[in-house]
């Protein structure tokens, strides 16, 4: 599974408390903090005794977790005699992963019987819990009345899934993949400046179909949409994504509408903008269509003998204008940013497109050159807004440019 578009380096200075529980996915949680160190946010960690029997500290230590504790008394508790209540003054959120059914029982009854559940006892921030266990003991209903009270107390549930336990079982009970634990842990650390608002983000290409099996299409692979979706919900927003054919992968959170086509995109953002506080289009969308040649049968593949000469002809017809079309139906209370990837005179197109399609600020960039454009991990961009605000950034990795897009609308 692609991580790129979590790959947030926005979080320098901030600590998340990592506990781990006797599971077998135990290992998973060594991943998480991985990602988490990639992400500058400070790991601590502490590990159960039934956690050891999976993992074991020195691994924690050798990914950048500091401190790692393993007990409340004498090594495992480490120099801090207070070490049971470090994570409430320090850490900005305690996430546990995976989480037990012993865990949640201790947590939703205030039991302090070890050095994590103490910790939790005492932590007054955000609380993640990504449950991890055999599905007979997660739909028991014990664990379930422990789930509901803890979620109804503001903790925030993380899965589990349903798939192959390692019993051999399969049901509800899997860990939620690990980069979706990451993105509620970034989104507990995020600013919630954007809280209350609807976001629709348009991402990745569209593939137009010229018969049953080829299409025209591009190289977009929807990553600097993605970013800007996952920055948009980790500050608060509801976020709502159509998306063209990629490989990208959102936390259930995000509302995913898949789309193929120009004109299915324009139909599933239309359906959607009215109900919308701001949109972000991102998606290159193909500006024509093929049309069909008049002896095709567009469920069947055209074949080379169906070519009398040896040669045929495309024919091309326009697609929709989405970025003009929603701009067309914006009202004064909605915001509508776009993208532009231009191949030369960039800020003269941008701005022409800035007052064309009634842009609130629009983003734009040159393709073809190394370290911008399609399929590129960063991006290179100027931005205009309709106060005559014009900013060129250097090249960034795509999640700061993201991040910095949806800082721009305080100068709205």
């Amino acid at each position: 599974m692609s991580t790129e578009h979590l790959h947030f380096s926005c979080f320098l200075g901030r600590r998340v408390h990592l506990g781990v529980t006797g599971s077998v996915a135990a290992y998973k949680s060594l991943e998480l903090l991985r990602l988490l160190r990639r992400c500058q946010v400070a790991v601590s960690a502490t590990l159960t005794d039934s956690a050891q029997r999976f993992v074991g500290a020195e691994s924690f230590r050798a990914l950048g977790a500091d401190p790692v504790t393993t007990g409340m008394f004498g090594p495992g508790a480490g120099h801090d005699p207070f070490v049971h209540l470090t994570p409430g003054q320090s850490a900005s959120a305690l996430v546990i992963a995976p989480a037990t059914a012993s865990i949640l029982a201790k947590l939703a009854h205030g039991l302090a019987d070890d050095l994590l559940s103490t910790q939790a006892l005492a932590f007054s921030g955000p609380l993640l819990l990504a449950p991890a266990m055999n599905p007979a003991m997660w739909n028991a209903p014990a664990t379930q009345a422990n789930w509901q009270t803890l979620l109804k107390r503001g903790a925030v549930g993380i899965g589990p899934v349903v798939g192959d336990v390692a019993c051999g079982d399969t049901g509800q009970g899997k860990l939620s993949p690990v980069p979706h634990i990451l993105a509620h842990v970034l989104r507990a650390l995020s600013p919630h400046d954007l809280d209350g608002k609807t976001v629709l983000v348009t991402l990745g290409p569209t593939r137009e179909k010229w018969d049953a099996v080829r299409y025209l299409s591009n190289p977009s692979s929807g990553l600097m949409g993605a970013c800007l979706a996952m920055a948009a919900w980790m500050r608060g927003a509801r976020v709502r994504v159509v998306a063209g054919p990629t490989a990208l992968d959102f936390p259930p959170g995000i509302e995913v509408f898949s789309v193929s086509s120009a004109r299915e995109m324009l139909d599933a953002c239309q359906a959607l903008w009215a109900d919308t506080d701001l949109a972000c289009c991102t998606a290159a969308v193909c500006d024509f269509r093929p049309l069909l040649p008049e002896s095709a049968d567009p469920a069947r593949k055209l074949k080379k003998r169906d070519m009398a000469s040896g040669e045929v002809l495309m024919r091309l017809t326009e697609n929709p204008d989405i970025l003009r079309t929603l701009g067309e139906q914006k009202r004064a209370d909605q915001i509508l940013i776009g993208f532009a990837a231009e191949t030369e005179d960039l800020v003269g197109q941008a701005r022409l497109k800035l007052s064309e399609k009634n842009l609130d600020i629009i983003v734009a960039n040159l393709v073809g050159v190394p370290g911008s454009g399609f399929d590129s991990a960063t991006n290179t961009v100027t931005v205009l807004d309709r106060t005559g605000r014009v900013e060129q950034w250097p090249e960034l990795p795509k999640t700061e440019v993201a991040w910095r897009v949806w800082d721009l609308l305080r100068h709205l």
